[in-house]
């Protein structure tokens, strides 16, 4: 059995929530990041299972996990001055407590369940509720401005991911869990529980652009605040602009 992440299905605006035989995405499409490693790990346990005498192959892919020293992309997001949001892109944020992929692995070995799985609690959170209780205000973009310059951020090394990976702040990846639920599992932590211990972990740290920042970079907060600010604002002054022209 492995665990991956519901990550390698990918994140689109507007994408339903998640079955178990949902397609994953290219490695291309994943760049490399990882996302990309993940995919790489996939590959391999097919090839394993798809030999005449090789194992019979479970896989895990839990959505947004959450728990004590959890630290990854999503959790880090949280640690952000601000909430970077797509314009006309309102998410929904699905998390899994650490304790229910534990149980969901016992699960999986307890009744030899084969295939692919999905998991995650049913329980999602708006945007809107995430803000509210994390108390943060959103900072909202256009995509083509947000993953433009996140790729730039990538290109001179500023941003640890690549700009690809950027889809799984803004946009939907939340999962059914249909399998492992159709077989009796029963996640015990909820989304506001699961929001609880994330934003219980992250309190006292910073994070931007993926990097967590100590003491000394304080002032590199409102450095990087003001070039978020900047960016926004060149880019509707260059649709004022365009639309100035005869």
């Amino acid at each position: 059995m492995a665990i991956t992440s519901a990550m390698v299905h990918g994140a689109a605006p507007r994408q339903a929530p998640l079955a178990d035989d949902a397609p994953l995405i290219s490695a291309a499409e994943a760049g490399d990041g990882v996302v990309g490693d993940l995919l790489a790990v996939e590959a391999l346990l097919g090839r394993a299972a798809r030999r005449r005498s090789g194992p019979l192959v479970t896989v895990l892919r839990p959505a947004a996990v959450v728990g004590p020293a959890v630290d990854t992309m999503l959790t880090r997001h949280f640690e952000a001055p601000r909430l970077l949001t797509v314009r006309g892109v309102e998410r929904e944020w699905q998390f899994t407590h650490v304790d229910d992929v534990g149980s969901a692995v016992a699960l999986v070995l307890d009744q030899r369940l084969r295939g692919q799985f999905t998991v995650g609690h049913p329980d999602v959170l708006t945007a809107r509720e995430v803000e509210a209780a994390a108390g943060m205000r959103r900072i909202e973009l256009a995509a083509v401005t947000a993953f433009g310059a996140a790729e730039r951020l990538h290109r001179v090394g500023a941003l640890p991911a690549p700009a690809s990976e950027l889809a799984y702040t803004v946009y939907p990846w939340t999962v059914t869990g249909a399998g492992l639920l159709a077989a009796g599992w029963e996640p015990r932590w909820s989304a506001t529980q699961c929001l609880d211990v994330l934003l219980e972990g992250v309190q006292g740290r910073t994070a931007l652009a993926g990097r967590r920042l100590g003491a000394r970079d304080a002032a590199a907060v409102g450095a990087a605040g003001a070039a978020v600010a900047m960016i926004g604002t060149a880019a509707v002054w260059r649709r004022a602009r365009a639309r100035r022209r005869p």
